[in-house]
């Protein structure tokens, strides 16, 4: 997919990867691009410095974990502008913790980064179909195809978001729908602010959500499944394939340099 002309949401769009998504694809020349965020100040920010630059525009404030809300968004996108022709399912959140973290905690974070994938999905999959096709960028993180050293929340939502992402590609693929999983290690953002140089995530080095961004902007061209801002990530994935054992082995390596708190 080519970004100019096209009509483009990004939630998550405040902050971080989402606000870099926002900037690039204004740069690209998209006839639209829509701010979405729990933050709506933050939102409605970016949204200005993209009129400003001369792209249409909205910020809107949206928990994507409230499937009305998220609809309400993409129906007022598309009453406003016409149908959507990417969609990018990017808002996520952090805990640090495992098994003993309450259940609302585990919920709130299933809800963000799993059930907000589903809702864009459940709305606009029909209607992509129904006019021929469309594209589903989802923001799963390299968590979703390794681990999260530290979080067993993000690790399990990562790989449920991963799961469903691939899912849609393999039933929908023959049908015009295009999907895409963005899955970074560590980048500038809120998600990184607490952790010096990202943490475990970090390992491979920081990105800044432009360099993330420009990865999308090839993948998407390519119309490839997996983006990986970090290609290092490949290389673990294989790894992880061919030799679970010593992967995990690895892994708890990696856990004993860092710590259990990423």
């Amino acid at each position: 997919m080519q970004i100019a002309e096209r009509v483009v949401v990004v939630t998550g769009a405040a902050s971080g990867i989402g606000r870099g998504l926002a900037q690039r694809f204004a740069a690209e020349g998209a006839r639209v691009v829509v701010a979405v965020d729990y933050d709506g100040p933050g939102a409605t920010a970016v949204a200005d410095e993209l009129a400003a630059a001369g792209t249409a525009t909205l910020g809107l404030p949206v928990d994507v974990s409230v499937e009305a809300d998220l609809v309400g968004a993409i129906e007022q996108t598309e009453v406003a502008f016409g149908p959507i022709d990417l969609f990018c399912s990017n808002a996520g959140i952090l805990s640090v913790g495992g098994e003993e973290l309450p259940d609302d905690e585990w919920r709130r974070m299933i809800d963000v980064n799993v059930m907000a994938h589903i809702y864009a999905a459940r709305n606009l999959v029909p209607k992509m179909l129904e006019r021929g096709g469309g594209y589903l960028l989802n923001t799963c993180s390299a968590a979703g195809l390794l681990t999260q050293i530290g979080s067993a929340p993000y690790s399990v939502t990562k790989h449920a978001a991963l799961s469903f992402a691939e899912w849609l590609a393999v039933t929908y693929g023959d049908q015009g729908l295009k999907v895409s999983a963005l899955c970074p290690q560590a980048v500038e953002s809120k998600m990184t602010a607490g952790f010096e140089g990202g943490g475990v995530a970090g390992v491979d080095g920081m990105l800044s959500p432009e360099q993330v961004a420009d990865a999308v902007i090839e993948g998407l061209s390519d119309e490839r499944f997996l983006i990986l801002p970090h290609p290092e990530v490949i290389d673990y994935f294989r790894r992880k394939a061919d030799d679970y054992d010593r992967w995990l082995a690895g892994m708890r390596r990696l856990q004993a340099r860092f710590g259990p708190q990423m």
